[in-house]
């Protein structure tokens, strides 16, 4: 049995990512896949759109989407929440989109003495596994995907971001 592929589709909407993204879009891709490796999945084709954007724009998707009027570092927006009852037509199936707002990021890992490159590929792990249905609500939620983000970080030798 052939194993669930990953396409992974980036979209730069601000220029501060251009670089970042030229530069290090091995070491993302090789983290979102191994996010993606998370879940158990059935053979199919699957696909990630991973928007890097900015604050202002992020700002309007919260207001919009969760009622919360102000800049985050990341937002998911998953199109799929029963993974037992997927469709059966050949085109890949379409996870979601992860958006991350550069100037968010970018003052976060300053104030958290992170590398900027180390807490943008956290927050799309991070991203990912809340598309593949992992939560942090509850303690015991947090627990399971704060475990899942270290594992997959400490493979690719990032550290424990917590």
């Amino acid at each position: 049995m052939r194993a669930p592929s990953l396409s992974i589709g980036f979209h730069c909407e601000s220029a501060s990512f251009s670089a970042l993204l030229a530069t290090h879009k091995n070491l993302f891709r090789r983290a979102i896949r191994l996010a993606f490796k998370a879940r158990a999945l059935p053979a199919r084709r699957f696909a990630v759109s991973i928007i890097l954007t900015n604050d202002a724009a992020i700002q309007i998707l919260n207001r919009d989407f969760r009622k919360k009027d102000k800049a985050t570092n990341v937002l998911s927006f998953p199109q799929m929440d029963d993974f037992d009852a997927l469709p059966s037509f050949p085109v890949p199936l379409e996870l979601g989109d992860v958006f991350l707002a550069y100037e968010t990021l970018q003052r976060e890992a300053i104030e958290q003495n992170k590398s900027v490159i180390d807490h943008m590929t956290h927050l799309m792990v991070h991203g990912v596994l809340h598309l593949l249905g992992f939560d942090h609500e509850t303690d015991a939620q947090a627990a399971i995907m704060e475990a899942h983000e270290k594992e997959i970080l400490a493979m690719i030798g990032i550290a424990d971001p917590y």
